[in-house]
């Protein structure tokens, strides 16, 4: 299924990765899944309760997408070890980044962690954390961070995206262009770094830049406001960041995705957040919660593409990219 012969609507759909409330296909799985054309879902502690209904919820979805003519979803989890793991024993809980000190520790981590995925019906794995925080800087991220200099940051970072990916797992490194020095949380706060480009190039980017190389599936990038990369944009809705750094400048031609739209550093509507994802060329938003947002995000990017063709443009360039990782990591 090619981009030149979808509607305008699926390729809005494809555009969204979203969470939803309950353990089976329900009534607003289906919605967003047949209604919306949802590119993909994610899962939470609210969406899992063993690996058998985990393993029925997401084969289900599957089902459901192919018999009403949909692409195979992205199916993601949060699952980097340690403080963010969404799956519980009896899946294998490791300690986290922090506690990967060898390429060994990495490797091992990945090896099982995508096995298990994969086996429960995931696709996408929202990891590694890619972050690297300067000594001495009390990080927002200290609990979720390789420990050591940049190069050691990527070098444990891009073990686990080979192991993820070589076992059919997508990686998706975060959190672009680097938050470790953030101290406060953008759950709840818009922070700020004011921090010049050839610092960031030189230190925060070195992981990213090497994951590109190694053609991890997917970056999502931060909702932290860089001053000195954008004075007006957060990194998530910044063209700037998005387009000029990541796509021109690095020459990334993987998944560029939101972090979740329901983050309170995101202190903008919905309509404006879609313009500029669309703008910024970025492939995929997430929307974590179920909410009026779901459905605001997905009519707006319909009307997006029927009335301004340099969006639709960039948009049927994004749904190629997105149709093209499922057509290399699904059954599409």
């Amino acid at each position: 299924m090619g981009n030149d012969v979808i509607s305008k609507e699926l390729m809005a759909g494809q555009r969204l990765m979203l969470g939803f409330d309950g353990l089976w296909l329900n009534d607003d799985l289906k919605f967003i899944i047949n209604e919306l054309n949802a590119g993909g879902i994610i899962l939470f502690k609210q969406n899992i309760e063993s690996p058998d209904q985990v393993t029925r919820l997401c084969l289900d979805c599957q089902d459901y997408a192919k018999a009403s003519g949909k692409p195979p979803l992205f199916v993601a989890v949060d699952q980097e070890g340690g403080v963010v793991a969404r799956l519980k024993a009896p899946f294998t809980e490791f300690k986290g980044n922090p506690f990967i000190r060898t390429i060994g520790e990495a490797k091992a981590f990945a090896q099982v962690t995508a096995r298990q995925l994969k086996k429960t019906g995931f696709n996408m794995n929202m990891a590694p954390v890619l972050d690297w925080v300067p000594e001495g800087v009390d990080s927002i991220m200290k609990t979720r961070v390789f420990k050591g200099d940049v190069k050691t940051v990527s070098k444990l970072g891009n073990q686990v995206i080979n192991t993820f990916q070589k076992n059919g797992i997508m990686a998706v490194a975060k959190h672009f262009p680097g938050i470790g020095r953030t101290i406060k949380d953008s759950h709840f706060h818009l922070p700020t770094l004011d921090i010049d480009f050839d610092t960031l190039k030189n230190t925060d980017m070195i992981p990213f830049v090497d994951a590109g190389a190694n053609d991890v599936a997917g970056v999502m990038l931060s909702h932290i406001f860089y001053s000195q990369l954008d004075d007006h944009w957060q990194a998530s809705l910044s063209p700037a960041i998005a387009h000029d750094l990541l796509r021109k400048e690095m020459g990334y031609d993987g998944l560029v995705m939101t972090d979740d739209l329901d983050m309170k550093a995101i202190n903008k509507d919905i309509k404006t957040c879609i313009h500029q994802i669309l703008k910024s060329g970025i492939d995929m938003a997430l929307i974590c919660h179920k909410g009026p947002n779901i459905d605001l995000a997905f009519k707006h990017i319909c009307h997006l593409h029927h009335t301004d063709e340099d969006l639709l443009s960039k948009g049927r360039v994004c749904v190629e990219r997105i149709l093209r990782f499922k057509r290399k990591y699904l059954d599409y």
